[in-house]
């Protein structure tokens, strides 16, 4: 599971390769390490078109995942002696979110798969964590960590509660496709990888095609794409300050 990445390459590289026409994000400094529930840029289709935006990453979780917290956390306070309103408990279950998307066969998942829920994550470099190798080891096309894109999907203004501290809020999510690992991934975390679009072709059909079609992008990069250019930090900053093409 991918929960930490950096982009670090320029505004402009990131709107010329996604094609987006609008950039609500300012001036777009580098992140050299990206969390989980913080904002991150995003292309995101919209009706106005094709926007880099900032958006804060992690996907609804789905109603069981939230249902068997609630749950266990009425059973606690309960085994306490407290009286449990079990509704409120649920409405107010915090949900940090959902960062990686993998099971795109689920009903909870299905509705944010079609064009207008889709877009593409910019990064230059992702980290897997293993501890015997090092704690957070950080992939990339190679060493001068050239701009690549994840297969995102986001949803618009989602209520819940990410926090008990900030209670309720309406917000704009994004997360992001995974898939089996490659030979590189697999000796680190052989459970999944992102799915990763580096070919302008592969952004344009995740951005546009109908899912019979952007469904074949759940792919692993073919062995030997992906080099490991840091370990055992949580940022990954810039190797070249000229960042900004795909391979």
């Amino acid at each position: 599971m991918c929960n930490l990445y950096s982009i670090v390459s320029n505004q402009q590289a990131i709107r010329q390769l996604s094609m987006a026409f609008r950039d609500t994000t300012g001036n777009l400094q580098p992140m050299p390490g990206v969390f989980p529930d913080y904002a991150a840029p995003i292309v995101r289709n919209t009706a106005e078109g094709r926007e880099l935006a900032m958006v804060r990453w992690g996907m609804p979780s789905s109603k069981k995942a939230l249902l068997d917290a609630a749950t266990r956390r009425a059973e606690k306070l309960r085994a306490k002696g407290k009286p449990v309103d079990f509704d409120e408990l649920l409405r107010m279950e915090p949900d940090a979110g959902t960062t990686n998307i993998r099971n795109t066969t689920s009903s909870h998942w299905k509705r944010w798969l079609g064009v207008e829920h889709r877009c593409v994550v910019p990064f230059t470099s992702f980290s897997e964590f293993n501890r015997d190798a090092g704690g957070d080891i950080w992939f990339a096309l190679n060493e001068a960590r050239p701009l690549a894109f994840f297969a995102g999907v986001w949803v618009p203004q989602w209520t819940s509660v990410r926090k008990m501290k900030t209670g309720e809020e309406t917000i704009d999510l994004f997360g992001f496709l995974t898939c089996e690992p490659n030979a590189e991934v697999q000796a680190i975390h052989p459970k999944a990888m992102p799915v990763i679009l580096t070919k302008p072709d592969e952004i344009e059909a995740w951005m546009s095609a109908d899912w019979s079609e952007a469904k074949r992008l759940q792919r692993p990069l073919p062995d030997g794409s992906l080099a490991i250019v840091s370990r055992g930090v949580k940022r990954d900053p810039p190797a070249h300050p000229e960042q900004g093409s795909l391979i």
